[in-house]
């Protein structure tokens, strides 16, 4: 490799970079999966069950309940995203020094 040029081709087979995808697959995958059906599990419930209009607390039916935690449930996922992401990024900068990348 001459100085200044980075032999991608090699650099993507590398096990730290692939390590790097599997880490991130392992992360991404499921927290999908988990919010997919999470978020789509509201309306075919409230479809095809009729447990969710039964009263939690006062007029405030299970329907509801579920409702507001797929908001907590949004904002949980993406304070662990953004946690992880930071440690996905740390690990890139290093393998882009190791291969002689520009650090950003």
């Amino acid at each position: 490799m001459r100085e200044g040029k980075i032999d991608y081709s090699k650099a993507a087979a590398s096990p730290e970079f692939q390590r790097l995808l599997s880490r991130k697959r392992a992360f991404i995958v499921p927290m999908t999966i988990f919010f997919l059906l999470f978020y789509f599990l509201l309306p075919v419930m409230t479809s095809y069950f009729t447990f969710l209009n039964q009263p939690a607390v006062g007029a405030i039916t299970w329907a509801w309940v579920f409702a507001i935690a797929q908001f907590v449930m949004t904002w949980t996922l993406c304070i662990m995203y953004t946690k992880k992401a930071g440690q996905f990024d740390q690990i890139a900068n290093d393998f882009k020094k190791k291969i002689g990348g520009v650090d950003s």
